[in-house]
């Protein structure tokens, strides 16, 4: 394996951060937060994060309930297990 150069290790001509903002998600990064990004379809459904988050949390409610729904007796069940236990 080569070793890298000193030249190697140099900025390119063809880069242009000239609009660039230095340190943009800086504190974000910090923070540790996720940044994800959207394909082109789905970003047109949510214009801002808060969009993105709203949802996010309503899906996330959906899948407790019904996580708890499937772990919950029915009441069908609860009956068959009454009579078995006076029998």
């Amino acid at each position: 394996m080569k070793k890298a150069t000193h030249k190697d290790d140099e900025m390119r001509n063809h880069y242009d951060f000239s609009g660039g903002v230095r340190g943009k998600y800086a504190c974000r990064y910090a923070e540790g937060t996720n940044v994800v990004v959207l394909d082109p379809d789905v970003a047109r459904l949510f214009p801002n994060r808060d969009a993105v988050n709203e949802t996010l949390r309503a899906v996330a409610q959906i899948v407790q309930i019904q996580e708890r729904r499937r772990h919950r007796p029915t009441k069908r069940m609860e009956r068959t297990r009454e009579t078995r236990r006076s029998s």
